[in-house]
Protein backbone atom coordinates (compact mmCIF):
# COMPACT_ATOMS: atom_id res chain seq x y z
CA UNK A 1 0.00 0.00 0.00
CA UNK A 2 1.41 3.36 -1.02
CA UNK A 3 1.71 6.14 1.57
CA UNK A 4 -1.18 8.61 1.67
CA UNK A 5 0.99 11.47 0.41
CA UNK A 6 1.93 9.49 -2.69
CA UNK A 7 -1.68 8.45 -3.28
CA UNK A 8 -2.78 12.07 -3.00
CA UNK A 9 -0.11 13.23 -5.46
CA UNK A 10 -0.83 10.58 -8.08
CA UNK A 11 -4.60 10.89 -7.73
CA UNK A 12 -4.52 14.68 -7.92
CA UNK A 13 -2.07 15.18 -10.75
CA UNK A 14 -2.70 12.20 -13.03
CA UNK A 15 -5.52 10.09 -14.40
CA UNK A 16 -3.91 6.93 -13.04
CA UNK A 17 -6.34 4.89 -10.92
CA UNK A 18 -5.16 4.79 -7.32
CA UNK A 19 -6.94 4.34 -4.02
CA UNK A 20 -7.87 7.57 -2.23
CA UNK A 21 -5.71 8.48 0.76
CA UNK A 22 -7.07 7.32 4.10
CA UNK A 23 -6.69 10.84 5.46
CA UNK A 24 -5.41 14.21 4.28
CA UNK A 25 -3.60 16.39 6.79
CA UNK A 26 -0.96 19.09 6.46
CA UNK A 27 1.93 16.63 6.39
CA UNK A 28 0.34 14.52 3.66
CA UNK A 29 -0.61 17.62 1.70
CA UNK A 30 2.99 18.85 1.87
CA UNK A 31 4.27 15.49 0.68
CA UNK A 32 1.84 15.46 -2.23
CA UNK A 33 2.80 18.94 -3.42
CA UNK A 34 6.52 18.18 -3.22
CA UNK A 35 6.06 14.84 -4.99
CA UNK A 36 4.08 16.33 -7.87
CA UNK A 37 7.08 16.25 -10.27
CA UNK A 38 7.57 12.55 -9.55
CA UNK A 39 3.87 11.73 -9.69
CA UNK A 40 3.70 12.87 -13.33
CA UNK A 41 6.64 10.75 -14.50
CA UNK A 42 4.26 8.49 -16.51
CA UNK A 43 2.88 11.58 -18.25
CA UNK A 44 6.40 12.81 -18.94
CA UNK A 45 7.17 9.46 -20.56
CA UNK A 46 4.08 9.79 -22.76
CA UNK A 47 5.14 13.25 -23.93
CA UNK A 48 8.72 12.08 -24.52
CA UNK A 49 7.52 9.10 -26.58
CA UNK A 50 5.22 11.30 -28.66
CA UNK A 51 8.04 13.74 -29.40
CA UNK A 52 10.46 10.92 -30.23
CA UNK A 53 7.93 9.24 -32.53
CA UNK A 54 7.09 12.54 -34.20
CA UNK A 55 10.76 13.09 -34.92
CA UNK A 56 11.23 9.53 -36.16
CA UNK A 57 8.19 9.67 -38.44
CA UNK A 58 8.97 13.13 -39.75
CA UNK A 59 5.68 14.61 -38.59
CA UNK A 60 5.23 18.39 -38.76
CA UNK A 61 6.40 20.04 -35.57
CA UNK A 62 3.00 21.57 -34.85
CA UNK A 63 1.30 18.18 -35.20
CA UNK A 64 3.84 16.55 -32.90
CA UNK A 65 3.37 19.30 -30.34
CA UNK A 66 -0.41 19.09 -30.54
CA UNK A 67 -0.32 15.34 -29.97
CA UNK A 68 2.01 15.80 -27.00
CA UNK A 69 -0.21 18.45 -25.44
CA UNK A 70 -3.27 16.32 -26.11
CA UNK A 71 -1.71 13.33 -24.41
CA UNK A 72 -0.73 15.46 -21.44
CA UNK A 73 -4.26 16.87 -21.17
CA UNK A 74 -5.81 13.41 -21.20
CA UNK A 75 -3.30 12.23 -18.61
CA UNK A 76 -4.39 14.99 -16.23
CA UNK A 77 -8.14 14.63 -16.90
CA UNK A 78 -7.89 18.15 -18.40
CA UNK A 79 -8.22 19.46 -14.85
CA UNK A 80 -5.27 21.84 -15.01
CA UNK A 81 -6.54 23.44 -18.21
CA UNK A 82 -9.99 23.74 -16.66
CA UNK A 83 -8.40 25.42 -13.67
CA UNK A 84 -6.54 27.79 -15.97
CA UNK A 85 -9.75 28.87 -17.69
CA UNK A 86 -11.64 29.32 -14.42
CA UNK A 87 -8.77 31.25 -12.88
CA UNK A 88 -8.41 33.55 -15.88
CA UNK A 89 -12.13 34.35 -15.76
CA UNK A 90 -12.24 34.82 -11.99
CA UNK A 91 -9.10 36.89 -11.53
CA UNK A 92 -9.83 39.16 -14.48
CA UNK A 93 -13.48 39.85 -13.63
CA UNK A 94 -14.22 43.37 -12.29
CA UNK A 95 -16.27 42.13 -9.35
CA UNK A 96 -15.95 41.60 -5.61
CA UNK A 97 -14.37 38.53 -4.01
CA UNK A 98 -17.58 36.51 -3.67
CA UNK A 99 -18.59 37.08 -7.29
CA UNK A 100 -15.12 36.14 -8.54
CA UNK A 101 -15.21 32.89 -6.57
CA UNK A 102 -18.69 32.14 -7.90
CA UNK A 103 -17.43 32.62 -11.45
CA UNK A 104 -14.53 30.25 -10.84
CA UNK A 105 -16.83 27.65 -9.31
CA UNK A 106 -19.48 27.84 -12.03
CA UNK A 107 -17.41 25.98 -14.61
CA UNK A 108 -18.56 28.20 -17.48
CA UNK A 109 -15.74 29.50 -19.68
CA UNK A 110 -15.76 33.21 -20.42
CA UNK A 111 -13.73 35.32 -22.88
CA UNK A 112 -10.66 35.54 -20.63
CA UNK A 113 -10.69 31.79 -20.11
CA UNK A 114 -10.93 31.11 -23.83
CA UNK A 115 -8.05 33.44 -24.66
CA UNK A 116 -5.92 31.94 -21.89
CA UNK A 117 -6.58 28.40 -23.11
CA UNK A 118 -5.83 29.22 -26.74
CA UNK A 119 -2.59 31.04 -25.97
CA UNK A 120 -1.33 28.44 -23.52
CA UNK A 121 -2.12 25.49 -25.79
CA UNK A 122 -0.56 27.18 -28.82
CA UNK A 123 2.65 28.03 -26.97
CA UNK A 124 2.95 24.58 -25.42
CA UNK A 125 2.25 22.78 -28.71
CA UNK A 126 4.69 24.94 -30.68
CA UNK A 127 7.45 24.58 -28.09
CA UNK A 128 7.06 20.84 -27.49
CA UNK A 129 6.83 20.24 -31.24
CA UNK A 130 10.08 22.09 -31.79
CA UNK A 131 11.82 19.65 -29.45
CA UNK A 132 11.40 16.91 -32.07
CA UNK A 133 14.10 18.46 -34.21
CA UNK A 134 16.70 18.63 -31.45
CA UNK A 135 19.12 15.96 -30.20
CA UNK A 136 17.56 14.39 -27.13
CA UNK A 137 14.62 16.71 -27.61
CA UNK A 138 12.35 13.98 -26.28
CA UNK A 139 14.29 14.05 -23.01
CA UNK A 140 13.90 17.81 -22.72
CA UNK A 141 10.17 17.58 -23.45
CA UNK A 142 9.68 15.02 -20.71
CA UNK A 143 11.77 17.03 -18.27
CA UNK A 144 9.63 20.10 -18.88
CA UNK A 145 6.53 18.20 -17.79
CA UNK A 146 8.12 17.14 -14.50
CA UNK A 147 9.76 20.48 -13.75
CA UNK A 148 6.55 22.41 -14.39
CA UNK A 149 4.96 20.62 -11.44
CA UNK A 150 7.32 22.33 -9.02
CA UNK A 151 4.84 25.17 -9.42
CA UNK A 152 2.82 23.36 -6.75
CA UNK A 153 5.55 23.97 -4.17
CA UNK A 154 5.58 27.68 -5.02
CA UNK A 155 1.80 28.07 -5.02
CA UNK A 156 1.43 26.21 -1.72
CA UNK A 157 4.39 27.78 0.09
CA UNK A 158 3.94 29.27 3.53
CA UNK A 159 2.22 31.57 4.33
CA UNK A 160 -0.03 31.50 1.23
CA UNK A 161 -3.64 31.18 2.47
CA UNK A 162 -6.59 29.30 1.01
CA UNK A 163 -9.34 31.33 -0.64
CA UNK A 164 -12.09 29.07 0.71
CA UNK A 165 -12.39 26.72 3.71
CA UNK A 166 -13.09 23.70 1.51
CA UNK A 167 -11.59 22.05 -1.55
CA UNK A 168 -8.05 21.25 -2.63
CA UNK A 169 -6.80 24.75 -1.93
CA UNK A 170 -7.86 24.54 1.70
CA UNK A 171 -6.03 21.25 2.11
CA UNK A 172 -2.70 22.29 0.61
CA UNK A 173 -2.39 26.08 0.94
CA UNK A 174 0.64 27.05 3.00
CA UNK A 175 1.63 23.43 3.51
CA UNK A 176 5.10 23.67 1.93
CA UNK A 177 7.91 25.27 3.98
CA UNK A 178 9.85 27.89 2.05
CA UNK A 179 13.08 25.92 2.48
CA UNK A 180 11.49 22.79 1.01
CA UNK A 181 10.11 24.77 -1.90
CA UNK A 182 13.52 26.30 -2.55
CA UNK A 183 15.13 22.87 -2.48
CA UNK A 184 12.56 21.63 -4.99
CA UNK A 185 13.40 24.56 -7.24
CA UNK A 186 17.13 23.84 -7.07
CA UNK A 187 16.54 20.19 -7.93
CA UNK A 188 14.29 21.21 -10.81
CA UNK A 189 16.92 23.62 -12.12
CA UNK A 190 19.58 20.91 -11.99
CA UNK A 191 17.38 18.46 -13.90
CA UNK A 192 16.42 21.00 -16.53
CA UNK A 193 20.01 22.20 -16.93
CA UNK A 194 21.11 18.69 -17.83
CA UNK A 195 18.20 18.18 -20.22
CA UNK A 196 18.77 21.51 -21.98
CA UNK A 197 22.49 20.80 -22.38
CA UNK A 198 21.75 17.33 -23.76
CA UNK A 199 19.38 18.88 -26.30
CA UNK A 200 22.06 21.26 -27.55
CA UNK A 201 21.00 24.37 -25.66
CA UNK A 202 22.99 26.70 -23.44
CA UNK A 203 23.14 25.17 -19.96
CA UNK A 204 22.18 28.42 -18.25
CA UNK A 205 18.77 28.34 -19.91
CA UNK A 206 17.81 25.63 -17.39
CA UNK A 207 18.08 27.70 -14.20
CA UNK A 208 16.83 30.78 -16.05
CA UNK A 209 13.70 28.92 -17.10
CA UNK A 210 13.02 27.74 -13.54
CA UNK A 211 13.43 31.28 -12.20
CA UNK A 212 11.09 32.61 -14.90
CA UNK A 213 8.49 29.97 -14.06
CA UNK A 214 8.76 30.75 -10.34
CA UNK A 215 8.25 34.46 -11.02
CA UNK A 216 5.18 33.79 -13.16
CA UNK A 217 3.66 31.50 -10.54
CA UNK A 218 4.52 33.97 -7.80
CA UNK A 219 2.75 36.76 -9.69
CA UNK A 220 -0.31 34.55 -10.18
CA UNK A 221 -0.45 33.65 -6.48
CA UNK A 222 -0.01 37.26 -5.45
CA UNK A 223 -2.92 38.26 -7.69
CA UNK A 224 -5.08 35.46 -6.30
CA UNK A 225 -4.36 36.46 -2.70
CA UNK A 226 -5.13 40.08 -3.51
CA UNK A 227 -8.51 39.56 -5.19
CA UNK A 228 -9.95 36.30 -3.81
CA UNK A 229 -8.02 35.97 -0.57
CA UNK A 230 -5.81 33.00 -1.43
CA UNK A 231 -5.46 29.98 -3.67
CA UNK A 232 -7.90 27.31 -4.81
CA UNK A 233 -7.46 24.08 -6.72
CA UNK A 234 -8.12 26.06 -9.90
CA UNK A 235 -5.25 28.43 -9.12
CA UNK A 236 -2.90 25.48 -8.61
CA UNK A 237 -3.92 24.08 -12.00
CA UNK A 238 -3.36 27.46 -13.61
CA UNK A 239 0.04 27.71 -11.92
CA UNK A 240 1.12 24.40 -13.45
CA UNK A 241 0.02 25.40 -16.95
CA UNK A 242 1.62 28.84 -16.77
CA UNK A 243 4.82 27.39 -15.37
CA UNK A 244 5.01 25.03 -18.33
CA UNK A 245 4.49 27.97 -20.69
CA UNK A 246 7.30 29.96 -19.08
CA UNK A 247 9.64 26.96 -19.17
CA UNK A 248 8.81 26.25 -22.82
CA UNK A 249 9.45 29.82 -23.90
CA UNK A 250 12.85 30.08 -22.23
CA UNK A 251 14.25 26.69 -23.26
CA UNK A 252 13.08 27.21 -26.85
CA UNK A 253 15.82 29.84 -27.25
CA UNK A 254 18.95 28.70 -29.05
Amino acid sequence: MLPDGVLLAVGTFTVLPVAPPSTVDRARARTAMLLAPFAVLPLAVVVAVVVACGDRLGLPAVLTGALAVGGLAVGTRVLHLDGLADTADGLSAPYDRERRLAIMKSGDVGPAGVVALVLVLLIQAAALGSMAGRPYGWLLAGALVCVSRTACAVACARPVPAATPTGLGAAVAGSVPVAAGFAAGVAAAALLTGAVAAAGGAWWLGPLAVVAAALVVGALVRRAVAVIGGITGDVIGAAIELALVALCIVVSAR
